[in-house]
Formats: structure tokens, sequence, C-alpha cells
């Protein structure tokens, strides 16, 4: 099988394994699925971090305001109400106005933020440096751990308006927001291998060779963005360990040079003796 690193800009992503008979359209489909995937886990994580510290999220029509201004207007958080986490909860302000505050007890801030961290580790970029692949298994494992976990400290389920929820509902709508500009619609998206855009009437193995076991790094970009950097001819490892065995054969030719010198003034203070 081919292993293909995937690499936004300069950012590694995943590891991806496939063949080299796959279309480069195929090839586009699945990995910016992928991409996407684990961009939605990323967004559900930052928000559940969120509902860990300061509760669900407050109607749009009360987020920003004031407790005078949401007093003076006689809006009530109803959902809130509702959705109360096990266990109670502790009173706090959120600093930005989008929560209610009512912060879940400090057991189910424990069970939120474990599988926080356990979905962040399967999805994380360190699986490049293990060697472990990307599958659409393996987002949606993690999907259902952090649905699972919201499960758990919300019994009796998170509001309509929550971005948690529209985000497992598939409902999420990200105008406006950083997050849009993360996501990449698959009608969009292009590959690059070594500095040429796949095009999607080729296969993998046009670019790459007919070897099964070839591994090569590939970028994932939006259409009209123009080429990618390419990447360096040396790895940063590789190019520490170049300047390394330079540095250790300049001090070896030092030393013989010195020695040499050493030598010749030697022989010539032996003439002048005799």
């Amino acid at each position: 099988m081919v292993l293909l690193h995937v690499k936004k800009g300069e950012e590694s992503q995943f590891l991806y394994e496939t063949t080299i008979e796959v279309d480069i359209c195929q090839l586009v489909n699945d990995i910016t699925v992928l991409y996407n995937g684990k961009q939605k886990v990323s967004r559900i994580c930052n928000e559940m971090e969120n509902l860990a510290n300061s509760g669900t999220c407050l109607p749009p029509n009360m987020q920003g305001l004031t407790d005078e201004q949401v007093s003076e207007l006689k809006l009530v958080d109803e959902w809130g109400e509702k959705c109360i986490p096990s266990g109670g909860f502790t009173q706090v302000v959120d600093p930005v106005g989008r929560r209610n505050g009512k912060k879940p007890n400090e057991k189910m801030q424990d069970v939120l933020n474990k599988t926080i961290e356990e979905a962040k580790a399967m999805l994380s970029k360190k699986q490049v440096e293990r060697g472990v692949c990307l599958t659409l298994q393996m987002v949606q494992e993690a999907l259902d751990l952090l649905r699972g976990a919201t499960m758990i400290v919300y019994p009796m389920g998170l509001p309509p308006h929550d971005p948690i929820r529209l985000e497992f509902e598939n409902a999420e709508d990200l105008a406006g927001t950083h997050y849009s500009l993360e996501v990449i619609e698959i009608s969009m998206a292009q590959l690059w291998f070594s500095g040429k855009e796949m095009l999607p009437d080729k296969k993998l193995k046009d670019y790459v060779g007919k070897n099964e076991k070839t591994k090569a790094v590939v970028k994932l970009q939006k259409k009209g963005h123009g080429a990618p950097s390419r990447e360096p001819v040396m790895t940063e490892d590789e190019r520490k360990e170049w300047m390394s065995r330079a540095y250790r054969r300049q001090e070896e030719l030092k030393a013989f040079v010195g020695e040499n010198t050493k030598l010749k003034l030697t022989s010539l203070l032996n003439l002048g003796t005799t």
C-alpha cells in the first residue's frame, strides 16, 4: 500500500494509506472527508471545553447581553432550566457571555475533559510520528466518544441551539466564524505532489510511480490558492544530522592541519640545530 503524508501548507495533518491504482478524484474526496472530519472533532472539543467551564449555550438573543439588559428585555433561558448537568452545578460567569455559567460539578467536568483528551489523542498530529494512519472509523469513534460524554453529563440533552448539539446533528452553521476558513468543500479541494497539481482524471501511479510501497507527501488546499510551497530537499532532522556531520568533519580537518603544522615546525627546528 502507498503511504501518503497529508499536509495543509507546511502543517502536518495525518497519514493515509491507499493504492497506486486509486483515481485522483476519489483520493481527493477521501482525504478531504477525513480532513473535514478531523476539523469537526477539533471544533467539538473546543466547545466541550467551554461547556465544562461555563455550562450550556445561551439562546442567540441573550448572548453577549448584561444581566441588566436581559432583565430589561424580560428574556429567559428556558433551555438552561431544562438542561441541568448530572450532580448539579456551580454558578459562574462566562467571560464572553455565550454560555449560562452553570458549570458542571468536578466529577462531571472530569468526564468531559478526559474524553476531550482521548478524542484529541486519537486524531493528534503525533500519530504521524507514530506511523498511525487516519481512517474514517477513527474519526467516527472520536465523535461517538464525545457524544457519549455529553449524554452522561447532560442526560436531558443539550439545547437545540448549542453548537455541540448542532455539530452532532450535522446542522452546524460556521458562516462568519474562523472555523469556516478551515473547512474545505470537496468541490473546492485540490491535492498537490512535488509542486504539481494532481489532476482528477489521473491515477495516483501517474504521479508517484508503480511501486505500492511508495511513501509520499501530498498537500491539500482550496482551489485558487496557487501552488503550495515545495517540500525541502531535507527534513529538519536530516538537516541537523548533516550539519552535525559537517561540523565533526571540520573539527577533524582542523586537528589534522594543526598536527601537520606542528610536525613541519618541529622538522624545521631540527634542521636549524644540525
